[in-house]
């Protein structure tokens, strides 16, 4: 019973309703979607190269017409997956002298990572949008019509229909930000359902060791 009862209230922490295709909608009906962005190593840029980077991202934010939240996240790299997959090659080798340079580079490897803290680093953008609420009543005097007209239509359709249409709205916005952030040099992908579960679940369960998220594979998903 005490187990059940931490777990209502920890889900009850948790503004979400569901994710839907990639899209996060909460509790008081709101709508999230996650992008994640690759990352620019800025430093080892001319001053040229900086200050248009500066000015495209200066421009971004200038077109936006609604707030955005910037989040970077860092976790302990987890070199396990590395690691077996080094050991598969090697169980394969037939070189004598390229097995033991395999050997050694593992063994190299796993002392560095043990001596030092290796972090991973994720950054998100993540977009809002909340239906307006004169939108959810002229649905609902549209829905009152359609009916009196005849046509049968059941909660879950409209639930259904007002879900893509505000999804429309939230695209709209999604291509702005990726717009805007490909002239910085700045790669977008959006997250997908399993994506923005695992970045949750992770958010939520920081002790755990896991992969991180595979952000060469999203951004090359377009």
């Amino acid at each position: 019973m005490e187990n059940k009862s931490q777990a209502k209230a920890a889900q009850d922490f948790v503004p979400i309703e569901q994710v839907q295709d990639g899209i996060v909608v909460l509790k008081n009906g709101s709508y999230r979607a996650a992008l994640m962005t690759s990352s620019l190593n800025f430093a080892l840029k001319s001053q040229p190269e900086q200050e248009a980077i500066l000015f495209q991202f200066q421009n971004f934010l200038n077109s936006l017409e609604f707030s955005i939240q910037i989040f970077a996240q860092s976790r302990d790299l987890d070199i396990r997956p590395y690691i077996t997959l080094l050991e598969e090659r090697l169980n394969v080798q037939t070189n004598d002298l390229i097995k033991i340079q395999i050997q050694e580079y593992i063994g190299f490897i796993k002392n560095f990572t043990k001596n030092t803290n290796i972090m991973s680093k994720s950054f998100f953008i993540i977009v809002p949008y909340t239906p307006s609420v004169l939108k959810t009543g002229s649905r609902g005097i549209a829905s009152t019509i359609s009916q009196l007209k005849g046509r049968q239509v059941t909660s879950k359709q409209q639930a259904q229909e007002s879900f893509e249409e505000n999804r429309s709205q939230l695209e709209q916005r999604i291509s702005v930000v990726e717009q805007g952030l490909s002239r910085t040099g700045i790669r977008v992908a959006q997250l997908g359902t399993e994506e923005i579960i695992e970045l949750f679940y992770k958010m939520f369960n920081p002790g755990e060791l896991q992969k991180p998220i595979p952000l060469n594979d999203i951004l090359t998903k377009n």
